[in-house]
């Protein structure tokens, strides 16, 4: 049993380096002009077209990876920054005790969902761009290895079609010749063979010339048979291949852009609230100046008053507005660092760069947190009266 399976495997090897031998000598016979050679221009477009087609479809797929694999470097990248930017925020910088405690948490609590948002909203981009795109270029590229082999086949096919072919035309061609050489012997032979043999012998020589012929005859029109059927397949395969990388394209890039407006616009809303939540830590570190400023000044003032107390009277205040300088109930001066529209007849609108004169209420239940009582210091210079005072938001300021 295992030299008959020895045997057949020794079989098929001679058969395949026999076919080997004889497509390398039809090339050589081809190339040397001595043999002509089936063409198909039609054919060898489509093929170009393929290998373009593969050679696009393979590129765009690796860039493709490429671009994921920096989404990916890039998400890494941004957990970092944002894993450093939280290490870096300590509650206790501010005062956690003090009367801002709880505006702090807040911030805290807006900031840690704000940088777990922006981690998962890379996360859902990378998984939804291997999801889509990539898996639509995935799919597409399976088709050309089995495409590419069966072109390989037909062109395998076709030398040995040619060369069948080439066969058949020679014993057609030397048919005449082989039945002369045939009828040479056979006069011989009659001279020393019996009558009775002598039909025998013509006989079997005419059969055996029959017998080449006609095997040539069958195994050209086996081979015929094979390269056009693989021919047919591909030619009704092919361009339906190349029409279909237009669409292919388009779903393509359209999944991308589309994954990456979405990405973008919810990571700007992610951005402008971190920076909104930067400006809350800048703000809360203002007031927090100002209210230390305003304790170690009353601290300062009070110190004098009592060393003061026991000499002359105290002198008049500045907002009593004997001095022409200043206008009554003058407390400090500040300084617009923001344009402030007024919506309502008792504000004051201000100008970047704009010097306020801030005034003390007539009666501090009107005083609304956050909001100061003023008159523009030009206004007050030129014409020595306060009627265009107004009140503005303290944070669009800054005391000088």
């Amino acid at each position: 049993m295992a030299e008959t399976g020895k045997g057949v495997t020794a079989g098929k090897l001679a058969i395949n380096v026999q076919k080997r031998l004889t497509r390398a000598q039809e090339k050589v016979l081809q190339k040397l002009g001595k043999a002509d050679e089936t063409r198909d221009a039609a054919f060898e477009e489509m093929v170009a077209n393929f290998n373009k087609q593969m050679n696009e479809g393979t590129k765009l797929h690796k860039d493709l990876k490429a671009y994921l694999t920096a989404v990916k470097t890039m998400h890494d990248a941004s957990r970092r920054l944002q894993d450093c930017l939280a290490e870096m925020y300590e509650p206790e910088w501010f005062g956690k005790e003090e009367m801002d405690a709880l505006a702090e948490e807040m911030i805290e609590k807006e900031m840690d969902n704000n940088l777990e948002d922006t981690d998962t909203l890379w996360m859902d981009y990378h998984q939804n761009m291997m999801d889509k795109p990539l898996s639509t270029m995935d799919a597409y590229l399976t088709q050309f290895p089995d495409i590419k082999a069966r072109i390989a086949k037909r062109d395998r096919k076709m030398v040995d079609f040619d060369s069948a072919r080439h066969h058949f035309a020679s014993l057609q061609k030397g048919k005449k010749k082989d039945e002369a050489k045939i009828a040479k012997p056979a006069a011989l032979l009659e001279m020393a063979a019996p009558s009775w043999a002598q039909g025998l012998i013509s006989a079997h020589q005419v059969a055996q010339t029959n017998l080449s012929y006609n095997q040539a005859e069958e195994d050209l029109g086996r081979a015929q048979k094979i390269y056009e059927e693989l021919n047919v397949e591909l030619q009704d395969e092919l361009p339906v291949l190349w029409d279909n990388r237009v669409g292919i394209y388009v779903n393509t890039f359209q999944s991308l852009a589309g994954h990456q407006e979405k990405f973008h616009k919810e990571m700007s809303k992610l951005s402008q609230n971190l920076n909104d939540i930067m400006t809350k830590l800048e703000e809360q570190r203002e007031l927090k100046k100002g209210a230390a400023a305003k304790t170690e000044d009353g601290a300062r003032s009070d110190e004098v008053n009592h060393c003061e107390s026991a000499g002359s009277p105290p002198k008049a205040a500045a907002t009593s507005g004997s001095e022409g300088d200043v206008p009554p109930g003058f407390l400090y001066k500040v300084k617009a660092v923001h344009d402030y529209a007024a919506t309502d007849n008792d504000e004051l609108e201000l100008k970047t760069g704009d010097v306020v004169l801030a005034l003390a209420f007539d009666t501090p239940d009107e005083q609304d947190d956050g909001w100061l009582l003023g008159v523009k210091e030009s206004h007050w210079l030129q014409n020595k009266d306060i009627s265009a005072k107004g009140v503005f938001p303290e944070n669009f300021t800054q005391k000088v």
